[in-house]
């Protein structure tokens, strides 16, 4: 390709802008200033720089992988024609929300995710609030069945960012529910819902594009207008600086999995769900608490 596909999501950069610039008019003529704050936009900007950066320098070394994958052990190999794009758009979908599901339920992967959770604030900057880590965590294992299948890895790299692209579009509160768009597409209003820490809307809603995966295995839920969304993560990150937001759950869990007293603990605290993690380390603590009164 004569365009280098790691750089979609730059060239887009002065249309998220610009959609930025006329929500934040928007609200503001709507005399609600609260929907954005400075330091919360500046912080999220800051770490969309970060993990730019990190992604830039990661598809240096994953591709090469994606390659030899696609070189040597594809079961396929799909063109560029339309069929093949398409296949490649629903494969890549139906693995962004089952790597988006995971994020949430395994906590090696929610250290990185919880950045993008970590903000009070819902609206379009929100969606640059996205971690330097994702390399680290793993999130282009995701996307190697791809090149197993046979699609090639610019392909893939382009596929992966045209629906992190989508995605800038559903961070927003400006938009109401879109009727019957609602039932196949991640909307506003499903995205909504997914951002929300309300026990009733917690962990649902993981759709990149399509929220047909969300339907078909039972994690949607529909945002209901009687019980305003919540936004940020139950653990709260009481910080706006890029640095501390990104390491802010990575050095929890490696903490506790250090004083941790059995194995058994310590991979629950790298690997198990959020909740179950917090309930170890609580444990751990008012153990502590209670050897120290002694």
């Amino acid at each position: 390709m004569g365009f280098d596909v790691q750089l979609i999501l730059l060239a887009l950069a002065p249309v998220f802008v610009g959609c930025i610039a006329w929500e934040m008019v928007w609200w503001h003529r709507r005399g609600d200033d609260t929907v954005y704050r400075w330091r919360d936009t500046l912080c999220n900007t800051g770490l969309a720089l970060l993990h730019q950066g990190a992604d830039k320098l990661a598809w240096l070394f994953v591709i090469p992988i994606y390659a030899w994958v696609y070189n040597h052990w594809r079961i396929h190999s799909f063109d560029s024609s339309w069929t093949s794009l398409v296949a490649l758009f629903l494969v890549q979908d139906f693995l962004y929300y089952w790597f988006h599901r995971m994020s949430h339920r395994v906590r090696w992967l929610w250290a990185a995710h919880s950045v993008h959770h970590s903000s009070e604030h819902m609206n379009l900057s929100t969606a640059f609030r996205q971690s330097l880590m994702y390399p680290i965590a793993g999130m282009w294992l995701f996307w190697l069945p791809m090149a197993w299948l046979g699609f090639q890895p610019a392909l893939i790299v382009a596929i992966v960012l045209l629906n992190l692209a989508f995605q800038f579009f559903v961070h927003t509160q400006a938009i109401p529910k879109l009727g019957p768009l609602e039932r196949l597409l991640n909307t506003p209003s499903i995205h909504r819902v997914h951002h929300a820490r309300n026990a009733k809307y917690i962990d649902r809603n993981y759709a990149g594009v399509l929220v047909i995966w969300d339907r078909l295995f039972g994690s949607y839920v529909e945002e209901d207008p009687t019980e305003p969304c919540d936004y940020g993560t139950v653990k709260r990150v009481v910080s706006f600086n890029p640095l501390t937001v990104t390491f802010s759950e990575w050095r929890g869990m490696f903490s506790e999995t250090f004083h941790a007293k059995t194995w058994n603990d310590r991979i629950k605290l790298l690997f198990a769900p959020p909740e179950i993690a917090e309930s170890v380390a609580t444990a751990r603590r008012e153990e502590l608490t209670v050897s120290n009164a002694q």
